[in-house]
């Protein structure tokens, strides 16, 4: 486990924003920092017209949120692009369209940062803030990024139910809240999709990630999905009985 002097479980818009300011900056790794510069600059044809983000990719959502949510890292061509998780690409689609059946999402698409897309009582990040070659990160990379996701969940306050989407960012969440002395550590349980793990004031639920190589395979379907939004809500209502 990391160790990292823990802050105080406090947040407000502006602390968020600092945290934010300071990670669009990162240069740490520089295998990433040389990947996500060249696609910008390169682009696809599909998008050859657009100015692409090219930065670290925050994460977004309400600050007050009680639904966090912790994907992999950003696609090279969608919130690589649009500097907005999970926006601009078929994962996001998937994603927003459970979201908003669910209740947590305004509009069921993410097209760009300014579609007007808003998130009500939910927080979508990462446990990598910048797009990996091949879609691989290297352990030490995970490593540079884990402190800006600490300090972002240190900076959610209300946080009740946490979803990993994929295995690397349920076992980021699950270092986080371990790290915090939210949950005890579970690092070592088998990851497998929509297991629950409860604990005295918090839920995390494991989800296959709505990456293509799973949606496009069938490895992971909408029925699936959506069922992991009706257990989060389930435990944010208290239903807990009913997961």
């Amino acid at each position: 486990m990391h160790k990292h002097t823990l802050r105080p479980p406090f947040a407000s818009a502006a602390s968020l924003q600092e945290l934010h300011a300071e990670l669009v900056g990162c240069r740490r790794c520089p295998r990433l920092v040389e990947w996500r510069e060249r696609v910008a600059r390169l682009k696809v044809r599909r998008f050859a017209a657009e100015e692409y983000w090219g930065r670290p990719v925050p994460g977004w959502g309400d600050p007050m949120a009680r639904l966090l949510l912790v994907g992999l890292a950003p696609a090279a061509h969608g919130a690589n692009r649009t500097g907005r998780m999970f926006t601009g690409d078929r994962s996001g689609d998937w994603l927003y369209r459970a979201l908003f059946r669910a209740g947590f999402a305004s509009q069921p698409g993410s097209l760009h940062r300014d579609d007007g897309l808003a998130l009500h009582d939910c927080y979508v990040t990462a446990a990598a803030r910048c797009p990996p070659p091949a879609n691989r990160l290297l352990p030490a990379e995970l490593r540079a990024c884990w402190p800006f996701l600490l300090r972002e969940f240190q900076l959610l306050p209300r946080v009740q139910v946490v979803v990993g989407l994929g295995s690397v960012g349920f076992r980021a969440a699950v270092e986080c809240l371990s790290a915090m002395g939210r949950i005890e550590d579970v690092t070592n349980k088998a990851f497998g999709h929509g297991s629950v793990l409860r604990f005295h004031d918090l839920t995390v639920i494991a989800s296959y990630h709505p990456s293509q190589q799973n949606t496009f395979t069938g490895r992971l379907t909408q029925r699936m999905f959506d069922r992991v939004f009706r257990l989060a809500r389930r435990a944010l209502d208290g239903r807990q009985s009913q997961l």
